[in-house]
């Protein structure tokens, strides 16, 4: 199989999942004897590794535990379905993967306890954020230094040691509690400021991560990675440069915490975990008892988190080298036996390593003694049956065998079982390969036509997008749930500016896991795609069907500060309030938009959704005729405020309110409408009083003024008509009236309240014109003849 090329560069590849996740804010990881473990310590067996409802690991101040206050939200308690239940335990367990890993970890005292590995949240400032994280490398070298029992130095945030205070200093305790700060270059103020006014300029982000790196002052280089990873997470090699120059300055602890942090943001990256696993191996005591049973710990959760990726090999196989390092090769096979069953690249390759592998050793060395002593009384009573086919005489083979995983006393009967048990092994195993060999069959084309797993912020080929698309439904229509939400989230890497591919992964766990969902969400609007109003609503209205009125109410407020003067959002916070009756909200929240806009089209924009609102759900008609008519003063030639106005009156008794009415079409007449909108409103007044008119003499002088309009707008259809000589400039004037004044015509036909006005043109148009009915047949005569000659 060829190699796809993703090898390890200087471009910002990739792993992926969640950023936010609650579950990666805990950990069970009991091989970190440096650092504080909350919770249980992990035991690192397989049948341990258990996919227990997130509530139940998580610390109480977790996201999670915010996320379901007062009870635990368990997503299969009402579910009976086993696909319900394989989905959710599909998302859970590849969350815990990275739970156990990752937790909130504190220095012990006495400096005060930092969360550096925490995520930074969107809603702390970013000042507040830093400083936190920044504390984490004084505070390491402050309890290395008082391990002997002498006085720790003042360590500023840039490693530097300061010069000892004199008694007199130490004796105020305000000079101690101003440490001097070390100068930044005025570069890079002017870089950082120039990063934060435009954070979407991902080449101002690279130029600034280039120029701390040259410059190599630790305090930049801490808040220039901070800031960018809030915007950008997914991008691995900054990662791998943030932990390099912490270990260049002697930070080994931090320099671990930032490979955490950066597992915790993309744990499905092979790359990061790797670099991460070469680290602890380099940085571990060989002498302690328990760096074997970390560095196992952690091989575990990488294979966990990113071992079903398809090119994932190159992580198992350092799996399995270690482990054969170690001399463990009851857990070699054991390591085969799982990566036999996922479809990857190198599948054929592994499943041949894994034969020479049993022809290489002794089955009682790379079996199990529970797995040898099964198998070795399996191959004994399958001698037993052969046997009593060719002799009536049952031998008892059974009491033969020694205990455990003694050899047998004869040579020959143990080299015939060592091979039968090799031969026997590899057979069970084929099974297991021919069925993965056919799984990767089927992905095959879809893995060779993604040619950028990584994530950038360019855009992606039209040809890319499709065949995400077309992997994610073949996926989801034939694959297990655990496949499709792996498969998910490495989509998301490389489309994590597409907020159709976060719409699709929750649409998929809707009805399996709620709080999947809110994590999608979550994730997606909160890092990758703040500005995207979609994605925005789509939340909102998820956390509204959940009954979580406030939480929809904050997305959508922090969504318009965001974004301002979207109308599509302002509405939607408005439709919000009316529907849970907080009618006095929804309208000042209208009227605020009418006081806030930008020009006249928006005022009347808002004015005619208020009056609406006012009329039909507070039943006020007076409150909404103000509402227009106040519009209408501001802005006098907005057709949409008059025919509004218009169907209000229409809405009463319509021989009561004749009198509005006809004030109303006298309002528009008189406006400065273009003339065609004008013609519209006046024809709709003839109508109205053909239907409803009290007076003759009314009906006959609006019909003149209609005529005297008609004849009005005549030239300018003839010029239309006959092509206009008039300069660009004033041509484009006319052009633009005639489109509002077909607009308006639009607006009219829609109204719910509208006329035919086709008909009253065909009915009462030939007036004053001669084309009486019976009369009209002479102008027909002249087909009869012939025409003159020529």
């Amino acid at each position: 199989m060829e190699d796809t090329g993703l090898h390890l560069s200087d471009d910002p590849i990739t792993g992926m999942l969640d950023t936010e996740s609650p579950a990666m804010e805990s950990n069970g990881d009991g091989f970190l004897p440096d650092l504080p473990v909350l919770g249980q310590t992990a035991d690192w067996s397989l049948d341990q590794v258990a996919p227990e409802p997130l509530t139940n690991i998580l610390p109480e101040d977790s996201d999670a535990s915010q996320d379901a206050p007062g009870e635990q939200h368990l997503p299969n308690q009402q579910m009976n379905s086993t696909e319900l239940g394989s989905v959710e335990k599909a998302v859970e367990q590849f969350q815990i993967a990275s739970a156990q890993l990752f937790q909130e970890e504190q220095p012990p005292p006495p400096p005060q306890p930092t969360e550096e590995g925490e995520q930074p949240s969107e809603h702390k400032p970013e000042s507040q954020q830093d400083s936190q994280e920044m504390t984490v490398e004084p505070e390491a070298a402050a309890q290395d230094s008082t391990q002997d029992g002498t006085e720790a130095p003042q360590v500023t945030e840039d490693g530097m040691e300061l010069e000892e205070p004199s008694k007199e200093t130490t004796e105020d305790p305000a000079v101690l509690a101003e440490p001097a700060e070390p100068q930044l270059p005025s570069e890079f103020e002017k870089l950082f400021k120039g990063c934060e006014e435009n954070p979407e300029d991902f080449n101002g982000w690279v130029y600034l991560l280039q120029y701390v790196e040259q410059e190599n002052v630790l305090e930049a280089v801490r808040k220039s990675f901070d800031v960018f990873f809030l915007r950008y997470p997914y991008c691995y090699g900054y990662w791998k440069k943030y932990a390099d120059i912490e270990k260049k300055h002697g930070n080994i602890q931090v320099a671990e915490e930032v490979y955490r942090r950066g597992l915790q943001a993309i744990p499905l990256s092979v790359d990061l975990w790797l670099h991460y696993l070469a680290y602890i191996k380099e940085n571990s005591d060989p002498t302690d008892p328990e760096t074997e049973g970390r560095i196992r710990a952690a091989y575990e959760h990488a294979v966990l988190a990113a071992g079903t990726d398809f090119r994932s090999d190159r992580l198992w196989e350092s799996f399995i080298n270690w482990e054969t390092e170690q001399e463990k090769l009851a857990n070699v096979t054991a390591i085969y036996d799982r990566i036999l069953g996922i479809p990857t690249q190198l599948y054929s390759q592994h499943f041949q390593r894994f034969k020479d592998h049993v022809q290489n050793n002794n089955p009682k060395h790379f079996l199990s003694e529970e797995e040898f002593v099964q198998l070795r009384l399996e191959l004994s009573k399958a001698n037993l049956v052969a046997m009593v086919c060719e002799d009536e005489e049952t031998p008892v083979a059974q009491e033969e065998l020694p205990p455990g995983t003694e050899d047998l006393a004869d040579p020959a009967k143990r080299v015939t079982e060592i091979e039968n048990m090799r031969h026997k092994v590899i057979e069970v195993r084929q099974e297991v390969f021919n069925h993965n060999e056919h799984e990767v069959s089927k992905r095959w084309a879809f893995e060779e036509g993604i040619k950028r797993p990584y994530f950038h912020v360019k855009a992606l080929e039209k040809t890319q997008l499709n065949n995400w698309k077309e992997y994610l439904d073949f996926e989801i229509e034939n694959g297990t749930p655990e496949r499709v939400v792996v498969l998910f989230e490495r989509c998301l890497i490389a489309c994590a500016l597409y907020e159709e591919f976060w719409t699709k992964y929750a649409k998929y766990l809707e009805g399996y896991s709620t709080d999947g969902v809110r994590h999608v969400y979550k994730k997606a609007c909160t890092i990758h795609l703040p500005k995207k109003p979609a994605i925005h609503l789509l939340w909102a209205a998820f956390e509204e069907q959940q009954g979580n009125v406030e939480e929809a109410r904050g997305i959508l407020k922090s969504l318009e500060a965001a974004v301002p003067s979207l109308a599509m959002v302002r509405l939607r916070r408005v439709s919000l309030e009316r529907r849970h009756g907080n009618l006095e909200e929804a309208e000042a929240l209208l009227r605020e938009a009418m006081e806030s806009a930008k020009n006249a089209t928006e005022t009347s924009f808002y004015a005619v959704k208020l009056a609406r609102q006012l009329m039909k759900v507070q039943r006020s008609l007076s409150k909404a005729r103000k509402v227009l008519l106040d519009a209408i003063e501001k802005d006098q030639t907005s057709p949409k405020l008059y025919l509004n106005l218009l169907e209000l009156e229409y809405s009463g008794d319509v021989t009561q309110n004749e009198a509005e009415i006809l004030a109303c079409f006298d309002r528009a007449l008189k406006s400065q409408m273009p003339l065609e909108s004008r013609l519209l409103f006046s024809q709709r007044k003839v109508e109205f009083l053909e239907d409803f008119g009290s007076d003759i003499n009314v009906l006959v002088a609006t019909y003149e003024e209609h005529q005297k309009l008609q004849k009005e707008s005549e030239p300018t259809k003839r010029k239309a008509e006959n092509g206009s000589q008039e300069p660009d400039a004033k041509r484009q004037r006319v052009d633009d009236s005639s489109s509002g004044a077909a607009n308006t015509m639009t607006d009219m036909q829609a109204n719910n309240s509208a006329y035919n006005y086709n008909w009253y043109q065909q009915q009462y148009g030939g007036w004053g014109q001669n084309s009486w009915g019976q009369y009209n047949q002479y102008a027909q005569y002249n087909q009869y003849y012939p025409p003159p000659p020529t």
